[in-house]
């Protein structure tokens, strides 16, 4: 195989606050000589591509060594809000909205 996911581009209106909220959210560092290319740490899982033809496009953080709610609150406490959602009665997930208007979702 020739290609592999790269990368992942979200539009957002300024990249400095954008880059500050995304590297703490998910423990990214800026790349060297380009700080809004943020690299994951080195122990991440790899990103899976989700294809869904009713979804539009988001990121999905998924909780790991902590609970839904306590990521939901450090989240927070870095600026996203929740959002008015309506949610399945199974739902695994809290729909969020970064500071810089990016959508995305937090999955126990």
């Amino acid at each position: 195989m020739a290609l592999t996911l790269g990368a992942i581009v979200l539009n957002v209106p300024a990249n400095g606050p954008a880059a500050e909220f995304w590297r703490e959210a998910l423990g990214f560092t800026g790349q060297a000589g380009n700080p809004d290319f943020l690299l994951p740490p080195a122990n991440a899982r790899p990103t899976r591509l989700h294809l869904d033809e009713n979804d539009r496009t988001h990121l999905d953080l998924w909780v790991e060594d902590s609970t839904q709610e306590a990521e939901v609150e450090r989240l927070i406490g870095l600026g996203a809000e929740r959002i008015e959602w309506t949610y399945p009665p199974d739902a695994d997930f809290v729909v969020l909205k970064a500071p810089d208007g990016t959508v995305f979702c937090v999955i126990s």
